[in-house]
């Protein structure tokens, strides 16, 4: 466990370069480490941590692949399933999107690694890759947590996010089952996630979100009037509604003489005058009046 951090933090082409491949059936070695294996002795793994694959950007890499090929090879290890039946680690939407161009061989990187190095490089690659929602890195970093047991220091360290990032990015697993839905179909984005977490009512405030199609600021913004409303804080102090006859014989003088409309807040100590205009026109003439 402790050399894990050290280990895991030089990324995963690192990682790839320290395991020792392996022997691959029916296939040559280009002297690179990198191999061609068809496309169906090859299956998807059960543990990757990423669950949805956009149709449109999957598509945008199918059209891609047609034309030049998998430039990246899989990453895969030997299955029990069979002596020519390779698992992936790394690589599962190049393999879907490969297929769905028609091609018969892919390039591959084998390697001996365990179930535990297994998913430790198939969560790490996504990752680093920002290829997962807010939900599905929640649930990897969970993983690492629960089954290897890194601390929320060592998953920073690995990724290269702040602990806080961690922290706060697990929290999403203690949202409602809605919301974390709502996080995996995309209806929410990451910056939604971070308000979320902090809100007392986070499904109501998700519902919101969606219903308006608030942006993140705006979503941050009606967290904050929530929480404030929720704490008693006070409203800001308005003007009184009745203005008296001075007052408003004054606005209406200035009115008339400006031709806009002009607004007078009087009070004991001072107060404030609000002219307004609706063209640049209208703002040259009240400059005018003003400089001289």
């Amino acid at each position: 466990m402790n050399d894990k951090p050290s280990r895991l933090g030089r990324g995963l082409a690192a990682l790839i370069g320290d395991m020792t491949p392996v022997d691959a059936p029916r296939q040559a070695d280009t002297g690179s480490g990198v191999r061609r294996l068809p496309v169906e002795f090859i299956i998807a793994s059960r543990a990757n941590p990423r669950k949805g694959f956009d149709p449109e950007l999957l598509e945008d890499l199918t059209n891609s692949i047609r034309e030049k090929g998998v430039m990246q090879p899989l990453l895969v290890r030997p299955s029990d399933q069979g002596p020519d039946v390779f698992e992936i680690i790394a690589g599962e939407r190049r393999w879907r999107a490969a297929q769905r161009a028609g091609l018969h061989e892919v390039p591959v990187i084998v390697r001996e690694v365990d179930d535990k190095e297994a998913l430790e490089l198939a969560i790490i690659e996504n990752v680093q890759r920002a290829d997962l929602n807010p939900l599905e890195e929640a649930q990897g970093y969970g993983q690492l947590i629960e089954q290897f047991e890194y601390t929320q220091q060592d998953l920073a360290q690995v990724i290269g996010k702040s602990r806080s990032h961690v922290a706060n990015t697990l929290r999403l697993l203690k949202l409602p089952a809605e919301v974390q839905s709502m996080l995996e179909r995309g209806e929410l984005t990451a910056g939604h996630a971070r308000t979320l977490i902090t809100s007392e009512d986070p499904l109501g405030l998700a519902h919101r979100i969606v219903s308006a199609g608030l942006s993140v600021r705006e979503a941050e913004a009606l967290h904050q009037k929530d929480t404030e409303a929720r704490k008693g804080v006070p409203s800001a102090p308005r003007s009184p509604a009745v203005k008296d006859a001075d007052t408003l014989a004054l606005e209406k003088q200035l009115s008339d003489t400006l031709g806009l409309s002009v607004t007078l807040d009087h009070k004991d100590k001072g107060g404030k005058l609000e002219i307004r205009y609706k063209t640049l026109d209208q703002l040259d003439l009240v400059c005018s009046r003003l400089i001289g």
